[in-house]
């Protein structure tokens, strides 16, 4: 069995436990290694390391670790935060400034050292203080594990807007869950994802502060009981749980460009309110006396367990209820702290609900405000519709959640009263207000009656919320006409759109220091402060020296993409050729299986016709299958397959290669986006809320080979409809094809590469150790295909052929990829964030 081990970093660099062979001076004060002509700031920062690794970290510099130097590195850069950290706050608190709440379920922040360091303009003297130390920064950095705190989009994009927050100089505090394991660490086993915990915690975190301070505690089951003070007085409810855990707040300071703000994620553990039960322990039953203590610990263990079952369906609404919980309460005291009442509430705060998973806050904060401080119904509901919005980021009617009523009424019995009580609020006023029909009733309420009954929490996330928003022009506009389309008519002025964006620091300042500073020698600085300065980049687009220097700088990210491949996977890719990449989550409506198939069919095309001039091409494709997503983890196996066939053939000279990348996550990304040429976005029309993949691609100068779908639209009308390459149906297209019937075998059988390609799969050409193994797969497309892969299939390969004959002329490709350079930078997430704080939480950046 050939088991596949993602490295722990960016390159291999040996045992990172083991102690670094140092220079003989290190242990000497820095100054006198340095001599007296030495920059005085780097002097002084180079103390503080070795201070550092002396005192917090317990170690002498001859015998530490590669982690123990990380380590003190980190810890003296949080130092400097803190600083930066305490003063935001105190501002914050002195101005009496309106603070953003961001809930996520996912913050997915990878590494932070090398974020922190740039963001506050510290790296060339951080590197030259560790350098005098005999220590690699870049060595060092590496070692650094990405915080498995989030999966996808969803989770970079709450990355990106905490930084980006910090850098417009909005207070805010972002709140998550502590994942001790995250989602899982990948392995391919023989072409097979296989899912292990993961380790990012093993040694500490040591950017986060513990504040049991601030332990909240969160209850679940119990009783609702009924309390009548007098005859005259309106009844209270009181929630009774029957199980409490506590929620023990973490921070980390996020630090906003060059420094000007430091905001807060802070993030929550779990523990049970007894550790132990120990009349049970000395009982001699040593499990069940930690019982409880394991139970609680669950809800911080893992992100996304699998819910096929019910105890996964509980612990996964436990979980979203645990954060929603503790991140109100905290709210709500820091504003009682402050303020010494709460009918200011939706003017100090705004709450911005990141997806459905923290939607049960509408019902928590009703309950905080009704039950514990006393607000009447209309007045609670008032408040909180003014200080919560919701960020929708899907189309899919499966991810937009729904719980069953006995589960959710079994675990929060008061916040389903309350639910109950606001859809009679809704449902009565939709009827009497604006006379919706029955059918309109039925799609508006927040319980589902078609069959099992079910709370709908994009409902109840739309109907507490005073803004809603989409992530691109075109998933506004269809939430507007599918899932949310009766909720618009009730509410017209509610839904608008954010178009998302990413924070430019990450994903070219750092990620790609070669392509920075050919920039900078073209147009300056300026655009490190304001990406739509790239626009500065189109007049030299036809430079052919500045076509050197653009190209010069993606080759040597290439090489080293080329040099990580081979050291991981023993694969070896040429520079020269096209890099074709696709990463993200496995998913069938993202349509890896379409630009597999497409693989085959181009493989098949090179044995046949070995005399033309076909392209050199790598197609790398990254991402993780959802555990028990069985489909995504099958094109998953057959990505690996195809691979293992096409790149063993001698027949194809080398010219395609096949390269499945384990444990793709933020590092992996960081390596990949600067390296890649051509950006493959293959949505199905319709179905990718936006996308920020595209955007981290074309800033560094990608081609985007793409349908019209998500954020796509907008980057041609951004990049021009000459600088991408624009395939297959339409969102509309598709909505009308499956509405007349769709009949997919009809278009395989009108297209013979596409056949003979399907053909190849289900008859076991790539999987001679089981012959059947892709027949269910590819029976889909020809029954179903849900996703368009036969309707899209000629098309999209057309538009890999256009892609070639660019690729030929290589002063065209260049114009093309520093014209997406170019014209990015509105695509830059500090643009989004003041976009929302101008239009959805009221507050100046």
């Amino acid at each position: 069995m050939v088991r596949i081990r993602p490295g722990e970093g960016g390159l291999n660099h040996g045992d990172a436990t083991v102690p670094m062979q140092v220079n003989d001076n290190a242990a000497r004060k820095a100054d006198e290694v340095m001599g007296a002509s030495a920059d005085p700031a780097v002097v002084a920062l180079a103390n503080d390391i070795l201070r550092s690794l002396t005192y917090r970290v317990g170690k002498n510099a001859s015998v530490a670790t590669r982690y123990d130097w990380l380590a003190a590195t980190i810890k003296v850069i949080r130092d400097r935060l803190v600083d930066k950290w305490i003063a935001s706050t105190k501002k914050a608190y002195g101005q009496e400034s309106k603070r953003v709440y961001y809930l996520s379920l996912e913050f997915l922040i990878g590494r932070l050292m090398r974020d922190a360091i740039s963001n506050l303009g510290m790296m060339e003297d951080v590197r030259a203080a560790l350098a005098t130390l005999g220590v690699d920064i870049d060595l060092i950095a590496s070692l650094e594990p990405d915080a498995a705190l989030g999966n996808g989009g969803l989770g970079r994009l709450a990355a990106c807007f905490m930084e980006s927050m910090a850098t417009v100089d909005i207070p805010a505090h972002g709140y998550g869950i502590r994942y001790k394991n995250g989602m899982f660490r990948q392995e391919i086993s023989d072409g097979w994802q296989v899912e292990l915990p993961e380790n990012w915690l093993d040694h500490g975190n040591p950017w986060e502060f513990e504040r049991r301070e601030r332990s909240i505690e969160v209850g679940f089951g119990g009783n609702v009981e009924m309390v009548q003070d007098n005859m005259d007085a309106e009844p209270r409810y009181v929630w009774k749980p029957k199980e409490r855990v506590l929620a023990v707040a973490y921070d980390t300071p996020v630090a906003g460009w060059r420094g000007k703000r430091v905001n807060t994620l802070r993030l929550w553990s779990a523990m049970s309110v007894d550790p132990i039960l120990l009349a049970a322990f000395n009982a001699g039953d040593h499990v069940g006396a930690l019982a409880e203590s394991n139970k609680a610990e669950a809800l911080a263990r893992v992100l996304y367990p699998a819910d096929t079952t019910p105890a996964g369906q509980e612990l996964r609404l436990r979980q979203e209820y645990f954060f929603s919980a503790a991140s109100l309460q905290d709210i709500v005291h820091r504003h009682l702290h402050q303020y010494g009442e709460l009918k200011s509430l939706p003017d100090k705060a705004s709450i911005q609900l990141n997806d459905t998973h923290p939607a049960v806050s509408v019902t928590e904060l009703m309950r905080i405000l009704i039950d514990l401080h006393g607000f009447d119904f209309e007045t609670a509901w008032d408040m909180c519709t003014r200080t919560f919005s919701y960020t929708n980021h899907t189309l899919l009617p499966e991810a937009l959640e729904s719980w069953p009523v006995p589960l959710f009424e079994s675990l929060l019995p008061r916040h389903m009263q309350l639910v109950y009580a606001i859809n009679a609020r809704l449902l009565l006023g939709a009827r009497r207000n604006h006379g919706f029909s029955d059918d309109q009733i039925r799609a508006i309420s927040l319980i589902d009656e078609g069959g099992e009954r079910r709370v709908r929490m994009g409902n109840l996330a739309f109907a507490g919320s005073h803004s809603v928003n989409g992530v691109s022009a075109l998933h506004t506009e269809l939430m507007k006409e599918t899932v949310f389309a009766d909720l618009h008519k009730l509410f017209p002025e509610r839904i608008n759109n954010k178009t998302n964006g990413i924070t430019p620091r990450r994903w070219l300042v750092q990620c790609n220091p070669e392509l920075t500073k050919v920039i900078t020698s073209a147009i300056g600085e300026r655009f490190l402060d304001d990406t739509e300065a790239l626009r500065g980049l189109d007049a030299h687009a036809e430079d052919r020296a500045f076509q050197e220097k653009f190209a010069a700088a993606k080759r040597r990210n290439k090489e080293r993409l080329a040099k990580l491949v081979a050291e991981r996977l023993s694969i070896r890719v040429d520079p020269a050729a096209i890099f074709d990449i696709q990463i993200k989550r496995i998913h069938e409506y993202k349509r890896q299986l379409l630009n597999i198939v497409e693989a085959v069919s181009l493989y098949d095309q090179m044995r046949t016709h070995p005399h033309k001039d076909w392209v050199p091409r790598v197609k790398f494709f990254g991402g993780k299958a959802a555990p028990t997503y069985h489909n995504a983890k099958l094109i998953i196996k057959l990505a690996n397959d195809v691979g293992r066939i096409i790149n063993s053939d001698p027949a194809v000279r080398g010219l395609l290669k096949v390269v499945f990348m384990p444990n793709y996550n933020v590092s992996l990304a960081e390596i990949m986006v600067p390296a890649a040429d051509l950006s493959e976005q293959i949505s199905t029309a319709g179905m990718e809320a936006s996308g920020t993949g595209n955007m981290k691609f074309a800033l560094n100068g990608a081609i985007t080979i793409g349908t019209l779908d998500g954020a796509n639209v907008e980057i041609r009308e951004n990049v021009g409809a000459d600088n991408i390459v624009i395939f297959g149906l339409t969102a509309e297209e598709v909505l009308k094809r499956r509405a007349n019937g769709y009949n997919p075998r009809e278009i395989i059988e009108k297209s013979p590469e596409l056949a003979q390609a399907l053909s190849a799969i289900a008859s076991g050409v790539f999987s001679p150790d089981d012959r059947d193994r892709y027949k269910g797969l590819v029976g889909g497309i020809y029954d179903h295909d849900w996703f368009m892969v036969a309707s899209d299939f000629d098309a999209y390969a057309a538009a890999q052929r256009r892609v070639d004959g660019i690729w030929r002329d290589q002063a065209a490709w260049n114009t093309m990829a520093i014209r997406n350079t170019a014209r990015m930078g509105w695509f830059s997430s500090d643009r989004t964030i003041r976009e929302y704080a101008r239009d959805i939480w009221n507050v100046p950046a």
